[in-house]
């Protein structure tokens, strides 16, 4: 795809029109919204939708659209600071230049290795936004240490989903076939509308996940295909003319999932040609399934039998099927089984690499590649002591980071060895985002010996642990790249295009040159003649293998691969060039043979939920409710936006979702606060009684602090006041390190007087 348009125009009045894709800091995935970035005089003055983005066609998010008032915000850090460690908690930081920040940061880094080892620095990842792609790099070959960490206990956000494709298909990840790949998009003639869309878990319209643009489902809808929406809370697409919604029990989808597989089987209804030549685990599978018949899976899941039956031959006989998958596979002990039934589900249908089914990247792909070749820039000896690495093989062989849960361990009690120094990238977990039991995570690390900070605002945790703070840049402020599913599925590519300074700031890979090359300048030697890091040439060299330079794809505005499909068929998922799967058997695997090895069931199963009325009885009474937490706004990215005037308006407070009669039982009203609270702790939110979740079930949103108020410890910007996670326990996850409870645990709640009432 080429754009009719230069990517820069300055206009007779001094007016500059940059043309770009964006992606983060602000926070969101990688969904490459086309975007005009209109300045004046060095001046960011609006951001207006390209029209020629041949997927989002001019359209564009609330929070792209507020990009004046973020990038301008009076309390956006523009400037590197510093802090002393005693002062941890108060608001005593100082200015200093990047020249000093650089030369603080790799003294701490030098003196760290040598007093106690590199091991005892953890590099700490936040999820979703631009550093997602550096952050591995910047552990690995920058910094030098073994344990780069995403926090969420169980890390579950999209890596479970990630490491079983992984593991059962081996290939990239999965994504819905919107015809992205494609410049005529739905009209290429390989193209095949499907028929049903499985939105299984994921409201993809404000959550827009890992690079999927959620507004194609519209865009297919008005085209004729139709929604299957499973979730415990009724959707906007699910309540559609003529789609469909399977509203369950929080955390039972695998009963589900085997239940409709049961079904598919029970009536010879799978596709027999797909699972037949290219499938392994058949028979073990089919028996499997047989354990979940209809009626039972109904009183699992509270779906009812016949919308169950209905589903499976509607998704087995109406094809193509084309599916998405969300976090609810990701928060769940049991999600591990959910991902391999449902990756089942999607080979009975016939739908993997299949025209209208589902697109696979393949084993390898640009960014995401390099990535994780950084990994050679340590011995096998310091490789091996990444916390969690050997006690949670299934985690550690997919993602090649610590174990979280491990880690919290590790802070608190120093074996197997004591962690003394932190470096938070783009990361604010203290919040209710990641971290289980924040306190927790709070106090082990406040016994760090220093710790270094990159974003964009004070938050919280920068307040309570932070000693260096380094100013990011926004995706207007810097030249970058982005792409689909962090390279796992490179479905499309375009250019971030910086249009604007702001103070002293630097993007993630400039950060990480600049400490790379200070410490390792084999590794990273994009500098240039002063020194500076040069994100230009970095990229460049990211795009060599495509043939073109990172000015070639400004000019180009936008790179769309194209695609082949049914690639198993032609020897084009395998290393080796043979046709299949690029795993152990060559096959899908409905029945893994990885996961015997590591101590799991190799076939999917479903196991009850650790906190929930069924599995403890003796606290049903007193927790009544099964609480959810996690879907998406379109005014935040997780914690952030909070500040954002415009955006702060549209959802002012955190919320609880209750079903009327429940809310009549409790004697809550909409807008009244409300108390939820289990054995692991409490948090606040505005009740809004709504009919679109079942009895029994709550959902709180997540993500909240609250700028406005006092920063210092000990309220720290009030982060424990409506703070989801600290009702969700420490390692309560699945047999492979995967999984946690951020979407069901039992909770019971009531009115109170107000946020600090």
């Amino acid at each position: 795809m080429a754009y009719d348009k230069q990517w820069r125009t300055e206009l007779p009045d001094g007016t500059v029109i940059t043309r770009s894709n964006t992606w983060s800091p602000p926070g969101s995935h990688p969904v490459g919204y086309g975007v005009k970035v209109i300045t004046k005089n060095g001046e960011l003055i609006r951001i207006e939708g390209d029209d020629d983005n041949p997927i989002t066609t001019g359209r564009v998010n609330a929070m792209n659209l507020a990009m004046r008032e973020y990038t301008y915000h009076p309390d956006r850090i523009i400037y590197p600071m510093k802090r002393d460690p005693k002062d941890r908690g108060l608001d005593k930081w100082e200015r200093i230049t990047w020249e000093e920040a650089i030369d603080i940061a790799c003294n701490k880094i030098l003196e760290m290795k040598e007093k106690y080892g590199a091991e005892s620095i953890v590099v700490f990842g936040g999820t979703g936004r631009e550093a997602c792609i550096y952050y591995y790099a910047l552990a690995f070959s920058a910094i030098g240490t073994p344990n780069c960490c995403y926090t969420q206990s169980g890390w579950s956000c999209y890596g479970p989903r990630c490491s079983v494709t992984d593991y059962i298909l081996g290939a990239g990840y999965p994504e819905m076939d919107y015809a992205g790949y494609f410049e005529d998009r739905f009209d290429h003639d390989e193209y095949v509308l499907p028929k049903w869309i499985v939105l299984w878990g994921k409201e993809p319209l404000p959550s827009n996940g890992d690079g999927l643009f959620g507004h194609v489902v519209i865009d297919m809808m008005k085209r004729g295909s139709r929604v299957m929406s499973i979730d415990p809370r009724m959707t906007w697409l699910g309540c559609c003319d003529g789609n469909k919604t399977l509203q369950l029990r929080p955390q039972t989808d695998t009963a589900l999932a085997l239940g409709l597989l049961n079904v598919m089987i029970e009536e010879d209804i799978y596709d027999h040609d797909f699972v037949e030549n290219w499938c392994y685990g058949f028979d073990e599978l089919a028996e499997r399934a047989a354990e979940y018949p209809v009626e039972k899976v109904a009183d699992i899941t509270w779906v009812p039998a016949e919308k169950i039956r209905e589903a499976a031959r509607l998704l087995a006989t109406e094809k193509p099927v084309t599916w998405a998958w969300g976090l609810a596979f990701d928060q769940n002990k049991n999600g591990v089984q959910l991902g391999m039934a449902f990756l089942a589900l999607t080979a009975f249908t016939g739908s993997i690499d299949s025209p209208g089914g589902i697109t696979l990247g393949p084993p390898s792909a640009l960014l995401g590649k390099w990535r994780m070749e950084q990994r050679g820039a340590l011995s096998d000896e310091l490789w091996a002591k990444r916390i969690g690495a050997a006690e949670w093989p299934g985690l550690s062989t997919g993602m090649a980071t610590t174990q979280p849960d491990e880690t919290l361990d590790t802070l608190e009690s120093g074996q197997p060895y004591a962690i003394k120094m932190g470096w938070f990238n783009s990361s604010n977990f203290l919040t209710p985002t990641c971290s289980a039991q924040p306190k927790r995570w709070h106090d082990g690390l406040v016994k760090l010996e220093y710790n270094v900070i990159q974003d964009l605002f004070m938050t919280p945790t920068a307040m309570a642990v932070g000693d260096l703070f380094l100013p990011m840049s926004t995706w207007a402020e810097h030249d970058g790249i982005v792409i689909t599913h962090y390279g796992r599925n490179c479905i499309f590519m375009g250019p971030m295009n910086k249009a604007v300074t702001v103070g002293e700031c630097y993007s993630d890979i400039e950060v990480c040159i600049a400490i790379g090359n200070r410490l390792n300048p084999d590794w990273w030697p994009w500098v240039d003649e002063n020194g500076k890091p040069d994100a230009e040439a970095f990229f460049d060299y990211q795009l060599q293998e495509l043939g073109f330079t990172f000015n070639d794809l400004r000019e180009r505005g936008f790179y769309q691969p194209g695609y082949t499909y049914k690639k198993h068929e032609k020897g084009l998922l395998r290393f080796d060039g043979e046709p299949g799967f690029n795993t152990v058997t060559g096959l899908v695997e409905l029945q893994s043979t990885l996961y015997e090895v590591w101590g799991e069931d190799s076939l999917p199963y479903y196991e009850e939920p650790n906190y929930s009325q069924i599995s403890r009885p003796q606290d049903a009474e007193k927790y009544p409710f099964m609480a959810t937490s996690g879907a998406r706004k379109y005014s935040s990215f997780h914690s952030e936006h909070r500040q954002v005037p415009s955006l702060r308006a549209i959802d002012p407070w955190p919320v609880v979702e209750i079903n009327p009669e429940d809310a009549k039982a409790k004697g809550i009203a909409t807008g009244d606060w409300v108390e939820v609270e289990n054995m692991f702790g409490a948090g606040r939110f505005q009740a809004l009684l709504t009919p679109t979740i079942l009895k029994g079930i709550v959902h709180c949103t997540h993500g909240w602090w609250f700028p406005e108020q006092a920063g210092e410890e000990p309220n720290l910007y009030g982060v424990w006041k409506s703070n989801f996670n600290s009702l969700v326990p420490h390692k309560n996850i699945g047999k492979l390190g995967f999984g946690a409870p951020y979407k069901g645990v039992m909770v019971n709640i009531k009115r109170v007087d107000g946020l600090d009432g």
